[in-house]
Parts: C-alpha cells; structure tokens; sequence
C-alpha cells in the first residue's frame, strides 16, 4: 500500500488538469477513510507534470487580458481555473515536501482538505467554461504561481508565509470584486462558484496562519513579527492593499500580519 507522500508524488507527476484533479479527490477519499494511514516520504518533483497546452509564460509576457464579453469571462474564469490547479499542486507539494518536519496528523489533514477543495473548485470552473464554449488549456496562463513554491522549497515557514498567508489571502482580497464584475457583465450563474470558492479560501488561509502560529510557538516567536520577517525578501512593503479585513479576520489574521502600514503597539 502507497504511503500519503507517496500519493501526492503521483499526482504531482500527472500532466492532465482533469487526471489531477480526480486523482486528488481518490486521494481524500483513501485518506479520510483510512485507507491510507501512513504519511510515509517520497521525492516531489521540482515542478509538477503540465500538458501541452496551456502554454506557459513569464507574468511580464502576458498578453492584455480581455474584459469585456463572452471573451472577458473566458478569460478571467481560465484564469481562476490555472490558480486552482497551481493550487492543487501546492497542497500536494507541501504534503510530500515537508514530511521530515515531525508534524502532527491534523497538518495533513488539513492539506489534503486543501487539495480536495482546490480540485473542487478547478472542476467548477472548467465547468463554467465549458458553459461558454471554452476550456482549460485555450489560453496562455503565466508561470508565476509555482515560482513561489521553489522560492521556499527548503522552509516550511517561509512556504506557509508566502503561499496560504499572502498569495491565498489576494484571494480573498481579489474575489469579492470578480464577482461583482461577472454579474455586472452578465454571467451571474458562475457567482456561486465563486462564493464558494471564497468561502474554502478562508478556510485555507487559515489553515496557513494557524500552522504558521504553530510552528513559531515551538520557536517562542511571535507570528505576526515571524510573518513579516519571512516575508520581507519576497515583498518588501507588504502584502499590497485593497483588503478584504472581514473575510483575513475569519482566517485569523489580524491587520498586523498584513497592513503594513498599521504599528504593533
């Protein structure tokens, strides 16, 4: 019988978006069922297994994202489908990278929580495309995501904090505002995919932050000094604004971590 890790490892080398994605769900299942019962260790890839298509670019190679029309919400839907599936790959990475670590069961439960609601969210947006007669792969996405991911392949700590503690927390910050833009545009059905989406995203940045909170208590650190410290190198002023407060203070993070601007006291 295959070990967690080792399960991940196989995911993180399949190609296919929709492979991943029902890989992923087998996966929690076997693991909240019992059916694998040992987080084990195995070697995850540097990068995970793409397919061909969609072709990958530098952020700064992007083309203009179209915004208006049919062509608009392809767009920004296909978009939300490359972060989904990069997220994906980060829960199973974070599983199978950080295993000499001596972390307790519940860190794995809770990323491959992660993993299975980032499956689910890619799958309703590959639905919603298909709505529209688009699909994952039709356009160009950026690389950007999975360079974060082998900037702290060696620290856990860093990994937490720039991952679920910043870039999905933009997230939470970006979200309310897409939906605004696709019921204003006329695309209203894919809002609840987004709310949910919204809604699992807290629950992932808190499972960051709280991990996070962990592993500085072992430290004697303080997480929200620890946050900014590790941060720093990656984003020198801080994680940048407009933010969602309500929803970061649903997972956890106080203005501290993020509003660089505000002073502890």
């Amino acid at each position: 019988m295959t070990c967690l890790a080792q399960r991940a490892v196989e995911i993180l080398s399949t190609p296919m978006a929709a492979d991943k994605s029902r890989l992923t769900r087998k996966l929690a299942d076997d693991w909240q069922e019992g059916r694998i019962s040992e987080v084990g260790q195995a070697d995850p890839p540097d990068r995970p297994a793409r397919s061909e298509t969609p072709v990958l670019m530098a952020p700064s190679a992007m083309p203009n994202r179209s915004k208006a029309g049919v062509k608009g919400r392809i767009a920004l839907l296909h978009a939300l489908a490359h972060i989904e599936l990069n997220a994906i790959d980060l829960a199973l990475d974070i599983i199978a990278r950080f295993t000499a670590c001596n972390l307790p069961s519940a860190f794995y439960d809770d990323w491959v929580q992660v993993a299975l609601d980032e499956a689910e969210h890619f799958d309703l947006l590959e639905d919603l495309l298909g709505r529209l007669g688009a699909s994952y792969g039709d356009l160009p996405a950026h690389d950007g995501l999975w360079q974060a991911a082998t900037k702290t392949s060696g620290d856990l700590m860093k990994r937490l904090a720039l991952v679920p503690m910043t870039l999905e927390a933009r997230g939470l910050d970006t979200t309310p505002a897409s939906m605004q833009s696709l019921q204003r545009h006329g695309h209203g059905e894919a809002v609840p995919a987004l709310r949910k989406i919204l809604e699992d995203e807290i629950a992932h940045v808190a499972a960051g932050t709280r991990w996070f909170a962990y592993l500085c208590s072992l430290q004697g650190l303080d997480p929200a000094s620890a946050y900014r410290e590790r941060l720093a190198p990656y984003f020198p002023k801080g994680p940048k604004p407009p933010f969602n407060h309500e929803a970061r203070l649903r997972a956890g993070q106080t203005p501290y971590f993020y509003d660089w601007a505000t002073s502890f006291i």
